[in-house]
């Protein structure tokens, strides 16, 4: 089964805005990656972020794009500094494929904690968007978006 993880695209300075919404830079980039993922046939039952706004936004445009049947919701542990662990273990009991939408350092540590921390982890720059697989109990990276 596949899962995606995806970085907030780029989002204003905290200095300017502390709530640190997207950019329009970081609106239209992750509505790009949106949309390639729709002709890469992406599918998801629902789309969780971290609640935080740049996370929630990305996850809104997301979810205009690839209309999960869950909707659009709340997850504990996708926060920047947050133990992959408590994410990694929600994916596990995933049934149907599903999107976390994250943060960094958080979305490296947990990619690297899938895979074994195997080299070819994507890279999340800011509206990335990355595919893992899950076959039997093991977790391989299998390729990525980028606007």
């Amino acid at each position: 089964m596949d899962f995606y993880l995806a970085r907030h695209g780029e989002a204003v300075a905290d200095v300017i805005e502390p709530s640190r919404p997207l950019t329009r830079v970081g609106r239209e980039s992750v509505t790009r990656v949106a949309r390639l993922a729709l002709e890469k046939a992406v599918r998801v039952s629902v789309i969780y972020h971290s609640g935080i706004l740049r996370a929630r936004q990305t996850a809104d445009i997301f979810a205009e794009h690839l209309a999960p049947g869950g909707g659009v919701q709340i997850m504990t542990g996708l926060g920047p500094e947050d133990d992959p662990a408590l994410a990694a273990a929600e994916l596990g009991l995933a049934e149907n494929p599903i999107m976390l939408v994250g943060h960094l350092p958080h979305l490296k540590r947990l990619a690297s904690l899938l895979t074994g921390g195997g080299a070819d982890a994507a890279d999340f720059a800011p509206a990335t968007l990355a595919c893992y697989r899950r076959d039997d109990f093991h977790w391989k990276f299998s390729w990525i978006l980028s606007p």
